[in-house]
């Protein structure tokens, strides 16, 4: 079953504050998630951007709509009830509650319509949140980013592509300074390693490497894998990156997976590209949008 949508749990999210008594946010998201049969796996689902579980953030939305239509109140901090209006609405047992049902309370239509609340306007049914749309477009504009980084990388020599793994390396935190980093990376002389470069600033373990720029549509198999792992059996190595802007296939992910004397980590062209943009490199920021929230510990009362 996939994550329900904000907009598919507000009869749940009420059903369980009908009993008229206060419950904590944590308790409202267990039974919504125990109601809509959302397992553990999906619950720790996250957002695209890392900030928060996925299906909880969902949760917290429709608790703003069903505040903003004034069927729940907040209680304290983080604890909550269902309102008079709320408990009238659960006693008429509504077979459904949706944004259009939601439309009826005026504070509620100024939330959504904040132009004109008067006029009410039947809502097109939509199963994201702004968060959600937020995230789905942030998502999509990443995604395009990838595929352009890409189109560069294939316009440019395959020198200036190891120098490119290089810098990449060295962003995360590999191989000490772009000068030692260099002079490290450059062909070794041993048939399927291209290059040698350190773990750590102090060079106490040694990853050699394979960096192939190949056509994108290329998959790369579970032979090419082999040649590489025995290449890194000769050199007594027991780390190895296989570093490309093609793709692998299920095959050759499973023969590395299963090497245990030897370490084989495999990046294809989708996760090079995320990568410079996880470590800015060849990428910039373009615009920034502070997103903010309600700092709860700040309206607390104070303790006494």
């Amino acid at each position: 079953m996939s994550i329900p949508k904000h907009n598919e749990m507000y009869l749940p999210f009420l059903e369980f504050l009908s009993d008229g008594e206060p419950h904590p946010m944590a308790e409202i998201i267990r039974y919504v998630a125990e109601k809509m049969a959302v397992s553990e796996e999906e619950r720790s689902v996250m957002l695209p951007s890392g900030v928060a579980a996925k299906f909880a953030n969902r949760v917290a939305w429709t608790r703003t709509y069903l505040g903003k239509a004034g069927l729940i109140e907040t209680v304290k901090r983080g604890v909550l009830a269902i309102s008079a209006e709320g408990k009238r609405v659960m006693d008429s047992n509504p077979p459904k509650i949706d944004e259009e049902f939601l439309m009826q309370y005026e504070e509620f239509r100024e939330f959504k319509n904040p132009a004109n609340s008067e006029v009410i306007v039947p809502p097109i049914e939509t199963d994201s949140t702004p968060q959600d749309e937020l995230e789905d477009a942030f998502q999509k504009i990443n995604s395009a980013l990838v595929s352009d980084i890409l189109s560069e990388i294939m316009s440019q020599t395959p020198a200036f592509f190891e120098k490119l793994v290089v810098q990449l390396l060295i962003k995360m935190g590999y191989g000490g300074s772009m000068s030692d980093a260099g002079l490290v990376l450059g062909k070794t002389g041993d048939e399927g390693i291209d290059g040698v470069i350190r773990e750590d600033k102090l060079g106490f373990d040694l990853i050699f490497i394979q960096a192939k720029r190949w056509d994108l549509g290329n998959t790369i198999g579970r032979p090419e894998i082999q040649k590489f792992v025995g290449a890194l059996a000769g050199a007594g190595a027991s780390k190895g990156l296989f570093i490309t802007t093609a793709n692998f296939s299920s095959e050759a992910y499973s023969y590395a997976e299963k090497q245990h004397t030897t370490k084989v980590v495999l990046v294809n062209g989708k996760t090079l590209a995320n990568l410079m943009i996880e470590n800015s490199l060849g990428v910039s920021t373009q615009i920034t949008y502070d997103l903010k929230r309600i700092d709860s510990d700040y309206f607390a009362p104070d303790s006494e």
